[in-house]
């Protein structure tokens, strides 16, 4: 079969240009949707990040009612395997449990991103449930393309795989409590945490019953995740909470610098620290960020980070369990089957699935005193930079942050989850937004994304630090290397 473009000309195009590309006539959406499928086909063998391509999109992209006059004209885009549904299409949250389960019906977001341009040719792979940091069961081993040794992390592991490869420019991702902005970072991609009230969890859910899960995409540009954002973002009828919108599109803000801003460095989140390596890597994007004339030096929220994390953890528990008793009732099951959800997944059904209304106010109220801390630092501030993880990127095999780990204890596995894990779940906690940036690389040679967060609503300012950045780069995220697996590669 030919293809559009050679490789190289493909992977030099950002979602935007490869939209242009199309407007122009030099290409075609089907064209499009013929070479991500191409370049599935040629790196997924060795980094099993797609599940599933959907043969009957990539032949005819308007089969499914993609809008070709958005924003994206037809660009291809893989949907996680849990989030937004499909209608009649699988989606199977990366577990044995959920095979063959076809919801009836589209959600909200997914009409958005139709709507948007965005043809979805297929679904990429996610832990079960969503639930741990790598999609690594008897299903998936998704691998880094930067090192197959190492995991993508999660739980967006197969978009963070996919994007990074060069297979498509955006991809869909989610983020509970890190999972945008985790994988974004050891993948070497752009992920931003949106903030609550932008894009809709309807019919199924609002930001009030999701309380910390965010939908968003990865990129390797900042125009791409601005796009996104802009024609992705706003409510469905009768959302519990107000949508909000910004004064001006994110397309036109990140064309102009942000004024001198204040910057804080911390990677002292409580008790946990990151490794003398990620501070070094932190320092050295605050001094560049000194260069572009921002105020830089450490400071810190005055949050009980414990308390908060504790707090954290019942949420997981308690919302976890809900989603797989659901699913169960569902099935017409009394109790998960060992052989078909994994251990942890069983104990936080176990240990979440009677949470008391107590529980869950007092989980609240520290909700409320956390958001409140961080509402009164950026007073202050108008940004905090931390590392994206505390330490280096697990290698596959790393058993103990997975929720096949035999962890006797899901309380511990969880404490355990934070101590690598440990900067990005607050956001969520709070509403506010934070993005990972390409700006640095590990010692193992994967990179590290430097996370960037913000007071609730500012993701604008967000965005428009990192265009700053990249023009200041030049384009040149991560150094300008390519990882080895990658379409332009053999």
């Amino acid at each position: 079969m030919t293809l559009a473009m050679s490789w190289d000309e493909w992977a030099a195009h950002d979602g935007i240009g490869l939209a242009e590309r199309v407007r122009k006539g030099d290409v075609t959406a089907a064209e499009l949707a013929a070479q991500a499928a191409a370049g599935i086909a040629k790196v997924n063998p060795r980094l099993d990040a797609v599940v599933e391509v959907f043969d009957d999109v990539v032949a005819d992209p308007l089969k499914d009612g993609m809008n070709p006059e958005g924003v994206f004209a037809g660009l291809p885009y893989l949907m996680k395997d849990l989030g937004p549904t499909l209608k009649g299409r699988l989606q199977e949250f990366g577990s044995m449990m959920m095979q063959g389960h076809r919801p009836a019906a589209d959600s909200f977001l997914t009409g958005k991103l139709r709507q948007a341009g965005l043809n979805i040719v297929g679904r990429s792979t996610t832990p079960e449930f969503g639930v741990c940091s790598s999609a690594e069961n008897a299903l998936y081993t998704t691998r880094n393309p930067w090192d197959l040794e190492y995991t993508t992390c999660g739980s967006s592991a197969g978009t963070a795989a996919a994007v990074a490869a060069g297979v498509l420019p955006l991809s869909h991702a989610t983020d509970g409590g890190g999972s945008i902005r985790i994988p974004a970072g050891v993948n070497g991609n752009i992920g931003l945490k949106v903030s609550r009230g932008v894009f809709s969890l309807a019919p199924g859910l609002s930001d009030l019953s999701g309380l910390v899960s965010i939908q968003g995409c990865h990129s390797r540009t900042v125009r791409d995740t601005a796009a996104f954002v802009d024609h992705c973002r706003g409510g469905a009828p009768g959302e519990f909470m107000p949508f909000w919108s910004p004064a001006e599109p994110y397309s036109e803000l990140i064309r102009r610098d942000p004024g001198r801003l204040r910057i804080a460095l911390s990677h002292e989140w409580g008790d946990f620290r990151a490794t003398p390596h990620f501070v070094a890597e932190l320092e050295k994007a605050g001094k560049f960020l000194e260069g572009l004339g921002h105020h830089v030096e450490w400071a810190l929220p005055e949050v009980d980070f414990q308390t908060a994390f504790d707090a954290q953890t019942t949420c997981y528990i308690s919302n976890f369990a809900q989603v797989i008793d659901g699913h169960l009732h569902r099935l017409g099951l009394e109790r998960p089957p060992a052989e078909l959800l994994e251990p942890i997944n069983i104990k936080i059904w176990e240990a979440g699935l009677h949470t008391s209304y107590t529980e869950r106010s007092k989980m609240q109220a520290v909700f409320n005193t956390t958001s409140r801390a961080f509402g009164n630092f950026f007073e202050q501030w108008d940004i905090i930079l931390t590392p994206v993880t505390a330490l280096p990127t697990p290698r596959v095999g790393t058993s103990e942050y997975l929720t096949t780990s035999t962890n006797p204890s899901v309380q511990d596995w969880f404490a355990n989850l934070w101590k690598n894990f440990a900067y990005t779940p607050l956001a969520n906690l709070c509403g506010m937004p934070g993005i990972s940036l390409p700006m640095a690389a590990q010692e193992n040679g994967l990179p590290l994304g430097i996370q960037a967060q913000a007071a609730q609503a500012n993701d604008g300012l967000l965005l428009q630090l990192a265009a700053q950045i990249e023009r200041a780069l030049g384009g040149q995220w991560n150094s300008g290397k390519r990882p080895g697996v990658h379409v332009t590669q053999g």
